[in-house]
């Protein structure tokens, strides 16, 4: 089977950075207000991953004074998840993450400037029986000092995303006529609108709660190559899955 991938931007776990900025004893101000020039603060991004997978939330922006070596940037996972991965490839940090995988955490062990300039990644794994749409509370971020002294605090913003549909008929390869059916599998409940290689749409279905969905094109295919690619919707998220190469009409009969 001939499939080409096309990556969902609604599935990409590295999110585009928000969240809030955070400064020295715990408060916080909105990422879209202006944030004190002279305070100590981080940065950290919102990300969003379907149920049953893990993404990478990054920690970053940290401008106030260098805290020097034993330092600490603990994460504190949201509600439902754990921390499974602390994968910084950069020299003089430690990661380690804890057994109940409720926290997570880096050391600054031989950098001069440490939580300067450079972002701090974190694995997070969202359930599997996660609703698409949630948001998850209770992610709690904390920098300190060598001494345990917080000096900045924050958190991070989690959304269940949606995982990409599959659209198992037609298969490539197998000769079509003009109106194939054309079924997958996809979240439960979720809209699911396939598309072709004009972006055009060709047929729309609701995933039943076995997840699985079925329709067919409204109008003729034409004849000749084309593509056909599903996308899922649910409570306000989405998700693109792979493409199918197809043919359609006498070019698709066996000589």
């Amino acid at each position: 089977m001939n499939r080409s991938r096309k990556t969902a931007a609604a599935v990409v776990a590295a999110g585009a950075l928000a969240g809030a900025w955070l400064m020295p004893g715990g408060a916080s101000a909105a990422a879209d207000g202006p944030a004190p020039a002279a305070q100590a603060r981080v940065l950290w991004g919102d990300v969003t991953i379907p149920p049953g997978r893990d993404g990478v939330v990054e920690a970053a922006g940290f401008t106030g004074p260098a805290l020097g070596t034993g330092s600490t940037l603990t994460l504190t996972a949201p509600e439902g998840t754990r921390v499974t991965g602390v994968p910084l490839e950069a020299p003089g940090y430690r990661g380690a993450v804890a057994a109940d995988g409720r926290t997570a955490g880096y050391t600054a062990a031989s950098v001069e400037r440490p939580w300067l300039g450079r972002t701090f990644p974190f694995v997070l794994a969202v359930p599997a029986d996660a609703v698409p749409g949630t948001r998850l509370t209770g992610c709690v971020l904390r920098l300190a000092d060598a001494r345990g002294e917080v000096r900045a605090t924050g958190g991070c913003q989690v959304t269940v995303g949606l995982a990409p549909p599959i659209l198992a008929r037609p298969e490539s390869g197998v000769p079509l006529d003009a109106r194939p059916a054309v079924s997958g599998t996809a979240h439960p409940w979720a809209q699911v609108t396939v598309t072709d290689k004009d972006g055009a749409e060709v047929c729309t279905d609701t995933a039943g709660a076995d997840g699985h969905w079925t329709c067919t094109p409204a109008r003729a295919l034409p004849d000749g190559p084309n593509r056909l690619q599903a996308a899922a919707a649910l409570n306000g998220v989405s998700a693109v899955g792979e493409q199918v190469q197809i043919t359609v009409g006498q070019a698709a009969l066996p000589a």
